[in-house]
């Protein structure tokens, strides 16, 4: 029997903007992607992997993923945690779900397909002692423009805003917190590449190497090879 995964906090609030036309009404998550919305796709995956609880953050458009979704989908129980009228960040979203979350919990973007094997990161961070996962992908800025250093073990370097040549790695889309984590940075500091930067700053960030590239939704071009990919049955 598949262990449970820990609660999984899916990123699901932002406007999308890249797509144009395509979320002036429909928010990126439910955009139909081989036949049915992205957010199906993912928590199909998830629940294939041992995922029981989702709290999905929503912003933009919330309330149609609410009711086109439910509160349960392929035996993952699902809560929503709103923004509110002002966008939050990604950290400030995850501080606002963090009651539903518990002491330990896994960190997807709501846009991002992920080949992984999602129990066997979760054993890895554990065994690792440390506080905050990211999974990175040997990227040489092959997908977009390689922010991280991984020795193996660690994160040693992260940082999205000022890459350097020097990183040959990408944050693949996955990561875990403890609820302590969060406390590594003020809060005024509401975005999540802030609190990974933090992390890895202070040698906290325990590093898990995913090999399958990924899929995602964020652009009209990343939308159509994630569409053909999941329509020639993923």
């Amino acid at each position: 029997m598949t262990q449970p995964l820990p609660p999984i906090c899916i990123l699901a609030g932002g406007l999308g903007t890249r797509l144009g036309a395509r979320v002036r009404e429909t928010p990126k998550p439910l955009l139909d992607v081989a036949g049915e919305p992205f957010l199906i796709h993912q928590l199909r995956l998830l629940a294939r992997h041992g995922a029981r609880e989702a709290v999905v953050s929503v912003g933009y458009l919330g309330e149609l993923i609410e009711q086109r979704i439910g509160p349960e989908r392929f035996g993952v129980s699902l809560r929503y945690s709103y923004d509110g009228p002002t966008a939050l960040g990604t950290l400030g979203a995850i501080r606002k779900a963090s009651p539903w979350l518990g002491q330990r919990f896994l960190v997807l973007y709501g846009d991002t397909y992920l080949r992984i094997d999602y129990a066997d990161a979760c054993r890895a961070w554990s065994a690792s002692e440390l506080p905050a996962m990211m999974t990175v992908l040997r990227n040489h800025d092959r997908w977009d423009a390689s922010n991280a250093s991984f020795d193996g073990r660690r994160v040693t370097r992260y940082d999205k805003r000022t890459p350097d040549p020097a990183m040959h790695w990408i944050d693949y889309g996955l990561g875990g917190l403890t609820a302590g984590a969060l406390d590594a940075v003020a809060v005024h500091v509401t975005e999540l590449a802030d609190l990974y930067h933090e992390l890895s700053r202070r040698s906290f960030l325990f590093g898990y190497c995913a090999t399958e590239r990924f899929y995602e939704i964020g652009t009209p071009e990343s939308l159509a090879e994630a569409a053909d990919f999941l329509a020639a049955g993923g």
